[in-house]
């Protein structure tokens, strides 16, 4: 049964119910250390020069930065698909989603205006922007 608080509204007589969300000191570290290690790598990857492959030092940066992501989510904000019946998770992702979406266009486009557009003329690419031709006087 429930209880009525101060303000007239319904209580459940199960106050852990309210309190799931909450974390413990353990999750709390458990999470901090997860996501220093997962920001010290990167950095010995790089400063170390571990990797001498370009792309795939990148594409190891990127994975990792997407577990300390999960990381986060699962230890300091708590999302899980128990929380709300599962619609915090799903408002999540659907955020995640359209980040994705917009994220992609925009570097997209960007990338496609780059390519299209018009070359500069040779004359100002031999020259600095500084440095202006000696103009040729009028012939009479």
């Amino acid at each position: 049964m429930s209880q009525l608080s101060s303000s007239g509204h319904a209580m459940p007589d199960n106050h852990d119910a309210m309190h799931e969300h909450q974390g413990s000191l353990r999750g709390y570290l458990t999470g901090f250390v997860l996501a220093a290690i997962l920001t010290v790598i990167p950095f010995w990857l790089v400063m170390g020069h571990v990797i001498a492959n370009k792309p795939l030092l990148i594409l190891v940066i990127l994975a990792l930065a997407i577990v300390q992501i999960f990381v986060h989510i699962v230890y300091f904000l708590h999302l899980d698909t128990r929380s709300e019946a599962g619609w915090n998770m799903m408002a999540f992702i659907f955020t995640a989603v359209l980040v994705i979406i917009v994220l992609g266009a925009s570097i997209w486009v960007m990338y496609n205006e780059n390519v299209n557009m018009m070359p500069m003329s040779p004359q100002y690419q031999q020259h600095s922007i500084g440095h202006q031709p000696a103009s040729n006087p009028p012939t009479r």
